[in-house]
């Protein structure tokens, strides 16, 4: 799921290239600061986008646009779960032909990066649509049983413009199928980062230090103590990762020297920062303190693993660095500002758990109501 920063070695011999006694020619120091500055920008937009629709999302009435939201008990399994389906893949890449595993996950995602990518262009796309276009409305549904024992399995409502959506996503899709190109890889690894920020939320900040505790602790290990994460990283072809060429300049879209970024070096520390905004926003003083300290702390973090890695010549775990500037940089401004147990008390409730309960309320609303009815007429 996460993996780190590539290893920007120059000149390192690829596998094919081995053999035939020839060597990558190295990259130069412009191609290497250009990648490096992409990757780093990219990683920027999700975040900072899909903060600002994550408060619209915990706000949102639609129940199949609710958040769903990370409790500190699951936030404490998911280092354990992340290293075991890390460790799985591992051994699946050594046990059975990477062809045929990247074939069956290369489709997977071809239908998840569709319905991500359409779900994140959707916003911006309703603004060129004009005003007479006929929107007809269209539902998903599918029922299990019958009468009173009728369960609801899905339940999708969309329109035509989300169709028209979903048909510009189909095209990168079959792009990215066809012919793996960095742009697709990277059109995709966005779209599932920007929902990722905007759909998980922490339901506080507790919750937000367990999870990016552990997966510091995480990223370490598979990274410094074993090769199963850069292993994985480089064998998994499929968008969970931003990546981009530092030989772009010489060769130009053919370019074939990536570096690369794990999704999950934006996703954890992009859902601590979401969550800061939406208590800058609860604190109601107009000021978004927190949410900017801690995007500067990613920025200087993932400025940081860069320039180690660039240093001493090896992949680098981001999280190592991200962890405590994300987490570090925004108690330090609430000490100073006195805020720290507003901050840790800050607590936020299940959407669906509300949903529930307001439904609840309602239709006991609606017995109650028909009840003093049927006293009244007797």
């Amino acid at each position: 799921m996460d993996s780190a920063l590539s290893d920007p070695h120059n000149g390192s011999a690829e596998a094919g290239g081995a053999a035939n006694g020839t060597t990558r020619p190295p990259s130069t120091p412009e191609g290497i600061a250009l990648a490096y500055g992409s990757l780093l920008l990219m990683a920027l937009l999700p975040i900072f986008f899909g903060a600002l629709r994550s408060v619209r999302c915990a706000r949102g009435k639609n129940a199949s646009d609710m958040p769903e939201t990370i409790t500190s008990r699951d936030a404490a399994r998911f280092p354990i779960i992340a290293s075991c389906t890390l460790l799985g893949l591992y051994l699946f890449f050594k046990i059975f032909s990477q062809e045929y595993i990247n074939l069956l996950l290369s489709m997977y995602f071809f239908v998840l990066g569709i319905l991500a990518l359409s779900h994140t262009i959707s916003p911006f796309m309703n603004k060129f649509f004009p005003a007479n276009f006929p929107n007809r409305q269209y539902q998903l549904l599918f029922t299990q049983g019958s009468g009173e024992n009728k369960e609801e399995i899905i339940n999708y409502e969309f329109d035509a413009k989300d169709l028209v959506c979903l048909g510009l996503s189909s095209i990168v899709g079959v792009w990215y199928l066809l012919r793996k190109h960095w742009i697709a890889n990277n059109l995709f690894g966005l779209a599932f980062s920007l929902n990722g920020v905007e759909l998980l939320h922490l339901n506080n900040v507790s919750t937000g230090c367990i999870l990016l505790g552990g997966l510091f602790i995480y990223d370490v290990f598979w990274v410094f103590g074993t090769n199963v994460m850069v292993t994985v990283a480089k064998s998994f072809e499929a968008p969970i990762k931003l990546v981009f060429p530092q030989d772009l300049l010489e060769k130009g879209l053919e370019a074939d020297n990536f570096a690369m970024l794990g999704l999950g070096d934006i996703v954890i520390p992009g859902i601590f920062i979401a969550l800061l905004l939406r208590f800058d926003i609860s604190l109601k003083k107009n000021t978004h303190t927190y949410f900017y300290t801690s995007f500067a702390a990613y920025i200087f973090g993932l400025g940081l693993t860069i320039f180690i890695m660039h240093i001493f010549k090896h992949a680098q775990p981001a999280l190592l660095y991200l962890v405590p500037a994300c987490i570090g940089f925004p108690v330090l401004v609430a000490l100073a500002k006195g805020e720290v147990t507003e901050m840790f008390s800050y607590e936020e409730s299940n959407p669906k758990d509300a949903a529930a309960v307001t439904e609840g309320s309602k239709e006991g609303t609606e017995a109650s109501a028909s009840k003093g009815l049927e006293k009244k007429e007797k």
